[in-house]
């Protein structure tokens, strides 16, 4: 690299830290703030990253490659965003503010082309590692080869090494073969509370090893390697690389006369060391102590330049220092803490930049601005302009079939459909992409998998097939199988799953990711699966068995919450149907659904925002059920897309309705059988989707608060010929909250049964029954609803 080269990005490095140390100053001190709340920003761990990310934008990274940057090194990331006019000055004003730019780098919510959302920490580091996986399985189906392979890149806080997922995809990539990835790790030795435990790094370092990682160790940046050339420097390194975490935060801080006296308090007498040392000003000694290799531009470039050399996964520890470059640089207390407007003000002076132009690119440099912007715009990186890739919609047929049965769970025709796409010779069945944590077969995907195989990159047979041993199911592994096998991890699933459902953004190349799990272990990787609907991430998500009706399992094995937590996700629309047929339609809506990309505006009919897409999740059950013999008309089939649908329609004088949502279906119906007799004109409401109804009533009820006295959701509609005495009694095999809201609609006395505490083994009639889900339960609590006359059959039931 050319010493011009080198001095400009000296430059842009001390531009960049302005940048975000005034964009952080900004909104804390400036910027009105009307409710007095600190807004923060975290100076300290952004400058500790400031040369790393320096190095990368503006030298090293391709348009290819993809990036996942530390969460509290947002203000770094923002600003060299602004440099390249990714960024806007109103935004950067606005930091953390309203439509502002954002706390932690998003996909959904920047405007400055973040590749991986981050925040929720170790989520983001170990998403490259599945993006790399993904690129690795599209390239070897021969998709995406016109466009040159890029490296996965994750800046990692030290401390954000705590996090135990990223220990289970270190796992999984081992298993997969990684490359193209790397993990820069910013070794400042501080956490959020603490400085970082002693020799931690040195278990860190042999780990990675151990996984088939090279591992680049950026120590001493070239000043320090300087020093240990002259006389007595050997001392002076072997002083440094003995030098406690705590003991080097706490002098970095003090600064070069707190250097001084410790290091001759250490080494002083001792001839050539001693010298090295009174060679040097206070201010020299300190540059000097804190050149570690995370601040050298020239060590960083070289490192970076070597890695790119071969595609193994590397993972490079950067020594740094937490605040480097400004006066709280190794404070203890540094990572919320915020200069004061007298150090900032200090600071301004130092960078020449003039009160008024704080804001200014290019303020301060001593490059001709011309110069600078000649150079901006012939970074590699910036080259393709921006990186969001738009992918052709792949056509779903128009039906799925599945080998009706008089008897079946959701879960078995759930397989069934599966095993029908896997027939098809279509690029809709070629572009379908399953994943599982270990439950391939147990979640009804092995016929699939039969026809499909196992993705990897290199041929591998089934050792069973070929030593003829008799076995249902076919394991062989080839680039051309399309279902990638996990270990027992959910936090890997749900991550696996956002690097799937990103495909046709990140690698122009789309996949129609379905993954498969048991519904209780949802709760298990929950944060991932929020992190990958927060990124937009296009999947289906199948979780079987679930409830209680998973009965001799127990309570280890059966969830309660999930139907919250399907109505509660934002971008995951959540089904839970009863009979194969609903599950037909639901899926083939679903495949298109994770394909759209339109409007956010709410449909005039559902009030759903089904145009813009998302993921969905569908709660199936192992519980055989009597199927309907019935066709699907148009009108059901929108409905059972819209929720919920009158499986018998209550007449003009119903006295009671039942709302039953899953596997609980049989239990519901024999409840209105035993009713007939008793209670007039009583109801029956098949509920698909608890989650749709809740999202389109509320949404219309926004509607009507905005003027629009005309809107109704579909639960409204199907609700609003209910006689006002009429009661409703919802069941569900999960929380009762999630039907409970049903009587709120116009005003119905409701009575909500489920489950709410943890199950225990036994058959599902033991359970319903403990449980009060069962016919007698849901005959006892119409009873309540609607006193008079008792119900007879309850006597029977």
């Amino acid at each position: 690299m050319t010493a011009q080269r080198l001095s400009i990005l000296a430059e842009l490095e001390r531009k960049v830290l302005w940048l975000a140390i005034w964009t952080i100053h900004n909104a804390n001190h400036l910027r009105d703030n009307g409710d007095g709340l600190k807004v923060g920003g975290h100076q300290a761990s952004s400058a500790s990253l400031n040369t790393i990310l320096t190095a990368l934008y503006f030298s090293i990274l391709r348009p290819e490659d993809r990036v996942a940057v530390k969460p509290h090194a947002s203000p770094i990331f923002h600003a060299i965003q602004y440099l390249f006019g990714n960024q806007t000055r109103e935004k950067l004003e606005n930091f953390r503010g309203f439509n502002g730019a954002q706390s932690y780098p998003s996909r959904t919510k920047d405007v400055d082309d973040v590749d991986f959302s981050t925040g929720s920490v170790g989520l983001g580091v170990a998403q490259t590692l599945f993006s790399s996986l993904v690129q690795d399985c599209i390239r070897a189906k021969g998709l995406g080869t016109s466009r040159p392979e890029g490296r996965m890149v994750a800046l990692i806080g030290d401390a954000e090494m705590d996090e135990g997922n990223i220990f289970e995809a270190l796992l999984e990539g081992w298993k997969h073969g990684l490359r193209n990835t790397w993990w820069i790790v910013d070794y400042n030795r501080q956490s959020l509370d603490a400085v970082v435990r002693e020799g931690l790094w040195a278990r860190f370092e042999s780990m990675f090893r151990n996984f088939g990682w090279d591992v680049v160790i950026l120590k001493h940046g070239m000043l320090q390697q300087a020093a240990f050339a002259e006389p007595g420097g050997e001392k002076l390194r072997e002083w440094i690389d003995a030098c406690p975490n705590q003991l080097y935060s706490a002098l970095a801080f003090q600064g070069g006369v707190a250097w001084r006296k410790r290091l001759f308090d250490d080494l002083g007498d001792q001839g050539d060391v001693s010298r090295l040392i009174e060679r040097r000003s206070d201010d020299d000694l300190a540059r000097l102590m804190s050149n570690l290799g995370g601040h050298d531009l020239p060590s960083i470039l070289d490192a970076f330049e070597q890695a790119r050399t071969h595609d193994r996964p590397t993972c490079f520890i950067a020594y740094t220092i937490k605040g480097f470059g400004l006066p709280l640089a190794g404070h203890k207390d540094n990572h919320a803490g915020l200069m004061t407007p007298t150090q900032v003000d200090t600071l301004r002076k130092s960078m020449k930049v003039r009160e008024g132009r704080e804001w200014s690119p290019f303020e301060g440099l001593a490059t001709p601005e011309a110069t600078l912007r000649d150079f901006l715009a012939g970074v590699p990186f910036v080259q393709s302009g921006r990186r969001r890739y738009i992918s052709p919609i792949i056509d779903v047929p128009e039906r799925l079939e599945f080998g009706a049965q008089p008897s079946m769970s959701t879960q078995q025709g759930f397989g069934l459909l599966m095993h029908e796409i896997a027939k098809g010779d279509t690029k809709f069945a070629s572009r379908v992409v399953t994943t599982s944590p270990d439950v391939t077969v147990s979640t009804n995907l092995g016929a699939w998998v039969n026809r499909r195989g196992l993705f990897a990159r290199e041929e591998m047979a089934d050792l069973f097939k070929v030593e003829r041993i008799p076995s249902t199911y076919n394991w062989t592994f080839s680039p051309k199988g399309q279902h990638l096998e996990l270990g027992i991890a959910e936090m890997n699933l749900f991550i696996m799953l956002s690097a799937l459902g990103l495909s046709h953004s990140i690698f122009g190349e789309r996949l129609l990711p379905v993954g498969t799990l048991y519904d209780p272990f949802i709760e298990r990787g929950l944060d991932a699966l929020n992190y990958a609907c927060y990124q937009d991430a296009r999947f289906m998500l199948v979780a079987t068995p679930s409830g209680v009706t998973l009965a001799p399992e127990g309570g280890a094995h059966q969830s309660i919450a999930t139907p919250l937590i399907g109505m509660a996700q934002d971008g995951l629309a959540s089904f839970e149907p009863t009979f194969v047929d609903e599950l037909a339609v639901i899926m083939r809506w679903s495949f298109e659904y994770m394909q759209r990309s339109g409007e956010t505006e709410s449909d005039k009919v559902t009030w759903l925002r089904d145009a813009t897409g998302g993921s969905v999740y569908l709660r199936l059950s192992t519980r055989s059920i009597e199927q309907p013999k019935r066709v699907i008309t148009p009108e059901l089939e929108n409905e059972i897309l819209n929720g919920a649908y009158w499986m018998r329609k209550p007449g003009p004088n119903a006295q009671i309705v039942v709302a039953y949502t899953g596997a609980i279906a049989p239990e519901a119906i024999e409840a209105i059988g035993l009713m007939a007799e008793d209670r007039r004109d009583v109801g029956l409401l098949a509920v698909t989707s608890a989650d749709r109804l809740n999202a389109g009533w509320t949404a219309a009820q926004r509607a009507r608060d905005n003027g629009l006295s005309q809107a109704r959701s579909h639960i409204e509609r199907l609700l609003e010929g209910l006689p006002s005495h009429c009661g409703i009694v919802s069941v569900i095999d999960g929380h009762p909250a999630a039907l409970a809201w049903l009587g709120s609609v116009h005003g119905h006395r409701t009575r909500a049964l489920g489950v709410e505490h943890f199950g225990q083994t036994g058959t599902i009639a033991d359970l319903y029954r403990h449980f009060g889900i069962d016919a007698r339960g849901i005959v006892a609590a119409a009873e309540a609803l609607t006193p008079g006359r008792p119900i007879r059959n309850l006597r029977v039931v």
